[in-house]
C-alpha cells in the first residue's frame, strides 16, 4: 500500500519581524504541508542554523522539523543526540532527524575541515548511527569505533519519540542508499553528489532510469537487513519546480535549462524531480512518481533561500494526505 502524500517546506527566511516569521510559518501548516526542513552548510547562500531554527519553529506552530540533512562530520555524536533529543521534547515528539555524511566541498574548506574520501565519511556516519541509537536507549551506553568512541554514557534527555525520532538518510549513491534501506526510516533518494557541488551530472543522475535503480538499492539493503522495504517512506527533493498555467511559458523555461545542461528537454520535462507546469499537471506528475517510484513525501525546495510557494498551494492542498 502506498504512503500518503506528504510536502516538506524550507524554512523561511528570517528577514523581518518574529511576528511576519511567524505568520509564514501559519501559512505553511495552513496549506497543508507537514513539516518544515532546513539543510546543513556554510557556504553557498545558506544562512541558517538548522538546529536553532528547528526549534523555533517547533515552540511556534505545530509543523514537523526535520534536519535535512546535518552534516555529521561538523557535529559530534554524543552533542548531536543531546540536541536532537532536547529538540523532540520541546516539540513533542516532532523531530524528523535527517543525517548526512557530507558532501559539499566549499563547506569543508571554507571551515578549515579535512574532506575524507566517500568511504571514510560513511564509515563515520554508520557508527554515529550506532551511537545515536545506543543513547537514545536510556541506559549507560559503551561503544568503541574506529572513528567514535563512548564510556558508559547515559543519554539525556529522554525524547519523546521511541525508539528515536525518525531517521532520514538521504542519498544518491548505492553505498548511501542501501545503508539507508537497512537503518532508515525515511530514505531521501536524491542525485548522486560525490563531485562535491550540484552541476550537470547531478541533474542527469534524477531521470527515471537512474531513480528505479536508487529505489533498487535501497529495497536491497531494506531486504538485507530483514526488513519491509514496504514500512519505509521515501522522500525526494525537487530539482526544479516552476508553477504556470500558460504551456508555452512552461515549455520556454524547460527549453531554456535544457540547453544549459546540454540535454533533451523531453527527457528533462518527463524527469521526476522536475515539475513545472499548471498545478494539475504537477499533481499528475507526482502521482506517476509515486506509482512508479514509491517517493511520496515531497520536499518542494533545497535550495540555500525560501522561496514563494503560494502558486504550489493548490498541488498540496489537492494531495496532502492523500
Amino acid at each position: 500500500m502506498a504512503h500518503r502524500f506528504r510536502f516538506t517546506a524550507q524554512a523561511p527566511d528570517f528577514n523581518g519581524s518574529v511576528e511576519a516569521w511567524q505568520a509564514e510559518l501559519a501559512w505553511i501548516a495552513d496549506t497543508g504541508f507537514t513539516t518544515v526542513a532546513l539543510a546543513d552548510h556554510f557556504t553557498a547562500g545558506y544562512t541558517m542554523e538548522p538546529l536553532v531554527t528547528l526549534t523555533a519553529v517547533a515552540m511556534r506552530s505545530d509543523l514537523r522539523v526535520q534536519t535535512a540533512v546535518l552534516g555529521l562530520d561538523y557535529r559530534h555524536a554524543v552533542l548531536l543526540h543531546r540536541s536532537a533529543a532536547t529538540l523532540d521534547r520541546l516539540s513533542e515528539g516532532r523531530l524528523e532527524l535527517g543525517l548526512g555524511a557530507g558532501w559539499m566541498s566549499s563547506d569543508y574548506e571554507a571551515a578549515g575541515m579535512v574532506m575524507d574520501p566517500p568511504g571514510v565519511r560513511i564509515d563515520r556516519l554508520e557508527e554515529t548511527l550506532d551511537v545515536l541509537e545506543g543513547l537514545f536507549g536510556g541506559e549507560p551506553f559503551t561503544y568503541r569505533g574506529k572513528h567514535l568512541s563512548v564510556e558508559a554514557l547515559v543519554g539525556v534527555p529522554p525524547a519523546v519519540q521511541r525508539p528515536h525520532p525518525p531517521f532520514l538518510i538521504g542519498g544518491g549513491g548505492r553505498r548511501m542508499l542501501r545503508l539507508a534501506g537497512r537503518r532508515a526510516d525515511i530514505v531521501g533518494v536524491n542525485a548522486n553528489l560525490a563531485a562535491g557541488a550540484p552541476g550537470r551530472q547531478s541533474v542527469l543522475d534524477v531521470g527515471w532510469e537512474s531513480m528505479l535503480d536508487k529505489v533498487a538499492w535501497v529495497r536491497e539493503g531494506a531486504e538485507a537487513a530483514g526488513r519491509n522495504f514496504d514500512s519505509l517512506e521515501l522522500s525526494m527533493a525537487q530539482w526544479l519546480l516552476f508553477v504556470t498555467e500558460s504551456g508555452t511559458e512552461a515549455a520556454a523555461l524547460v527549453a531554456k535549462i535544457a540547453d544549459r545542461l546540454g540535454v533533451d528537454p523531453a527527457w528533462l520535462d518527463a524527469a521526476p524531480g522536475v515539475l513545472v507546469g499548471s498545478p494539475g499537471r504537477i499533481v499528475d506528475k507526482l502521482q506517476e512518481t509515486r506509482d512508479r517510484l514509491g517517493i511520496s513525501y515531497i520536499q518542494v525546495h533545497a535550495g540555500p533561500r525560501s522561496v514563494d510557494l503560494r502558486p504550489l498551494a493548490p498541488v498540496v492542498s489537492a494531495l496532502a494526505g492523500t
